[in-house]
């Protein structure tokens, strides 16, 4: 799995505003950058992705608590139109996580493995939310590490 190994560049960043200056702006929860030409910006400054200067982002995704029927339809639609590889939407209420690959012809289609970082199931990781209802954050993260070292020395 390509983000257990060092080699492989991944940033991430929250409430980035991406804009591109002829058609679209908007302000995902997660933004998430793999391999090269990550933007990057000064201290105190905006964190601002202009698509006419940076790169897309890899993967965005948006933590739904009561906005999850414009977070599966119109952001779905909006970050398939700007080309995002991938989407995710965390249900906080739900504690299910809804992800989808972008297919050649612009339009989201769920994925149960993430293309992004891959060979992440997606299933560990809404099993990784639903113990974040009994545990804290520290155990359920290092759980979380445990299955997919578990699973990448079985592989």
């Amino acid at each position: 799995m390509a983000f257990l190994h060092p080699e492989v560049v991944l940033q991430s960043y929250g409430r980035c505003l991406i804009e591109n200056p002829e058609t679209h702006a908007c302000a995902p929860d997660l933004v998430l950058y793999k391999g090269q030409d990550i933007p990057k910006w000064n201290p105190g400054e905006p964190s601002r992705i202009i698509l006419d200067r940076h790169r897309l982002p890899d993967l965005v995704g948006e933590i739904a608590d009561t906005t999850l029927g414009i977070d599966l339809d119109e952001q779905k639609r909006l970050y398939a139109s700007l080309g995002i590889a991938e989407y995710w939407v965390i249900d906080v209420k739900g504690m299910r996580l809804f992800a989808f690959g972008l297919t050649a012809t612009d339009i989201y289609q769920a994925i149960e493995v993430s293309q992004v970082l891959t060979g992440l199931p997606i299933a560990l990781v809404e099993q990784t939310l639903e113990r974040l209802a009994q545990e804290t954050n520290t155990a359920a993260a290092n759980w979380l590490m445990q299955q997919l070292q578990t699973k990448q020395v079985n592989s």
